[in-house]
């Protein structure tokens, strides 16, 4: 059973991010691995230097997406918010329990506390999470143009209150 995990897991290596590719027509765009291991990286650093705790916040990000290894990418504009919980949690549920059940419940826990965006931790994964998003917008831009990845940054800012998230956001927009 955790082999099935396993395997599940790594299918985030094939799965593209979905938005890239709708917004700004990349044909090999980064995969969903590939964005949540940028996120763990950033997430790391910036936990630790705030005292976070860190190991939490590294597990949040490293499932935040994981029920995307079943359903795509589904983007905001491709399925309700609230449908795609539905869907999310119940697939969730189904890859979890390929694990120890003390393992899967706190792994659910991390979740749902992640889905439901209201501790400190999980609101801070989420600013991670389009912080990310705007540094390979910022990649991208290199590809396509200001123009067309101005979206992205504009959807970082509306999300991101962090101090430092937002520093860094504003000297990302004016590289």
């Amino acid at each position: 059973m955790l082999l099935d995990f396993f395997n599940l897991s790594a299918n985030l290596k094939n799965t593209s991010r979905q938005g890239w590719i709708d917004k700004l027509s990349i044909t090999n765009p980064e995969s969903v691995a590939d964005h949540t291991f940028s996120m763990a990286i950033i997430g790391m650093v910036l936990s630790d230097s705030k005292n976070y705790d860190t190991e939490k916040i590294l597990k949040m990000i490293l499932l935040h997406d994981l029920a995307e290894s079943v359903t795509g990418d589904i983007t905001p504009d491709k399925k309700p918010k609230n449908e795609k919980i539905i869907l999310e949690n119940k697939i969730m549920k189904d890859i979890l329990a390929n694990l120890p059940k003390s393992i899967q419940i706190q792994y659910f826990k991390i979740w749902e506390e992640y889905q439901e965006n209201e501790s400190l931790d999980a609101k801070f994964v989420h600013q991670v999470d389009k912080f990310e998003m705007a540094i390979q917008a910022k990649i991208y831009q290199k590809q396509t143009s200001f123009e067309k990845t101005r979206v992205f940054f504009e959807s970082a800012k509306e999300e991101i209150t962090d101090p430092n998230l937002l520093k860094f956001l504003e000297q990302l927009y004016m590289e």
